[in-house]
């Protein structure tokens, strides 16, 4: 009885309080997905896979719920290395040329782009912005254009893209 009456409590809760709606993408735990319904005993999301998540009202009241559908704008961090012999008067140009590739997009907000580090195969800068939609898809849309405009703006410019490399030295032992 003692459970019958807390899984109808949590699902009261639910409808009340409203943490989240269907149609809204949550994580709670290790588990993420759309809301397809909430129940009295237990609320089901779709997985990003496709597969239902069943989750007892008890649990969720329990926990932490993150609620993605209700972010108001997503914060975006990305870094961009480039090689080490890229030249001073490109490197410096770099900053200005991502703040106006992000500055076109429409509704973005351009924060900052910065030389941020000496790493060990690249110069890199770090860059932030901030998407003014809590949609995922909107995101990844805004996100690959300004991806796609930044190569290509490299390419034009001739500055080449950082990865990962080693400069071996061989010393020639004298024979003895």
């Amino acid at each position: 009885v003692q459970n019958i009456l807390s899984d109808l409590f949590s699902s009261f809760t639910i409808l009340v309080d409203k943490p989240f709606v269907p149609g809204d993408f949550i994580v709670v735990g290790e588990h993420m997905g759309v809301v397809e319904k909430i129940g009295i005993k237990t609320t089901r999301l779709r997985a990003l896979q496709g597969e239902e998540i069943v989750i007892s009202n008890r649990e969720l009241t329990a926990t932490r719920i993150q609620n993605f559908k209700r972010m108001k704008a997503r914060r975006v961090l990305f870094r961009i290395g480039v090689v080490y012999e890229t030249p001073s008067e490109l490197l410096e140009q770099i900053p200005d040329l991502v703040r106006d590739i992000i500055a076109r997009q429409k509704n973005v907000a351009f924060d900052r782009a910065h030389f941020s580090s000496f790493d060990d195969s690249s110069l890199t800068f770090e860059i932030v912005y901030y998407v003014n939609s809590g949609d995922y898809k909107e995101y990844m849309d805004v996100h690959q254009r300004i991806l796609f405009a930044i190569k290509r703006e490299f390419e034009r410019r001739g500055i080449s893209m950082a990865y990962p490399t080693r400069t071996v030295y061989l010393a020639r032992e004298s024979a003895a």
